[in-house]
């Protein structure tokens, strides 16, 4: 049995594909194949069940699984330790961020921080802010910089960067534009899913107030909900950082909620000098007045 093996094995068991384990992997499809039937061979055990194009685990990967992931991470802990003897910034970073806040919050810290350590590594991954956070808790990122949850799972540590208000908007020439007391119940709502950070705290600002959306229409993206708003499908609530000419804030007291944006790390990881290095620059007072 080797590390190899056993990262392919997580990899298929992560994405239940062999396919999208080799994306990840750099590798192609048949090199991760070859290395999970190795591992299938030494174990005398098969660890997935492949019916058609679905991939599950069998028993025998259910019970391997947290082992694997165990034997992993603590071998990264112990590479991490070693590296930071050097106290080099150098090596690896595996960031994870939203689109919203990888687009409007981070491109000035990223370019101060690639220039102050041009020796890390960066990997940037474009995800959803509750699947960070699960990637964090899984240890497959060193951190990352999204929406914080209310209520971190208990290994998560967060810090709060940028507080983010939420204002209610509509089209220029939607009727909601126009009128002194906007009744939102009235007209269709373009809100982030069911769900999610964003959604919840939405939801408990309208709750709290009393509106219900006549119909809401539920899509991933703030960009894309912007658009959708601009041409009068609808009102939202959105960032500050996303408002312009196509948009109308509308004056309902009262409903102006914010989401905290800022750090996740899990707590019991050993952060690398890479990692130290980009929360330093995340909590520094010039990143936290940036809008």
């Amino acid at each position: 049995m080797d590390l190899e093996q056993l990262q392919a094995f997580l990899a298929v068991a992560e994405h239940h594909s062999f396919s999208m384990a080799g994306e990840k992997l750099h590798l192609t499809q048949p090199a991760v194949s070859k290395r999970v039937a190795a591992l299938e061979d030494i174990l005398g055990q098969r660890l997935f069940d492949r019916i058609g194009r679905q991939v599950s685990l069998t028993e025998a990967g259910r019970v391997l699984l947290p082992r694997a992931r165990r034997v992993l991470a603590d071998l990264d802990e112990a590479r991490r330790s070693l590296d930071n003897l050097s106290g080099q910034v150098a090596g690896p970073l595996w960031l994870a961020t939203s689109h919203h806040v990888g687009l409007h919050r981070l491109p000035p810290l990223l370019k101060r921080f690639t220039r102050e350590f041009p020796d890390v590594d960066l990997d940037i991954r474009f995800m959803e802010s509750e699947e960070a956070c699960r990637a964090v808790a899984h240890g497959d990122v060193d951190l990352a910089v999204v929406t914080l949850p209310a209520a971190p799972d208990p290994p998560l540590q967060t810090v709060t960067v940028w507080d983010d208000l939420l204002l209610p908007v509509a089209a220029g020439d939607h009727p909601l534009a126009s009128a002194r007391e906007p009744r939102l119940g009235t007209y269709d709502a373009i809100l982030p899913p069911t769900g999610t950070f964003t959604r919840t705290i939405i939801d408990d600002a309208l709750r709290a107030l009393g509106i219900v959306p006549r119909r809401t229409l539920e899509t991933t993206y703030l960009e894309t909900i912007r658009m959708l708003v601009s041409i009068g499908l609808g009102w939202s609530l959105l960032p500050k950082t996303l408002l312009d000419d196509s948009l109308r804030t509308l004056p309902v007291p009262d409903l102006a909620p914010a989401r905290r944006l800022g750090s996740v790390v899990h707590r019991e990881r050993t952060l690398s000098n890479a990692a130290c290095a980009m929360l330093d620059l995340l909590e520094s007072p010039d990143t936290a007045a940036l809008e």
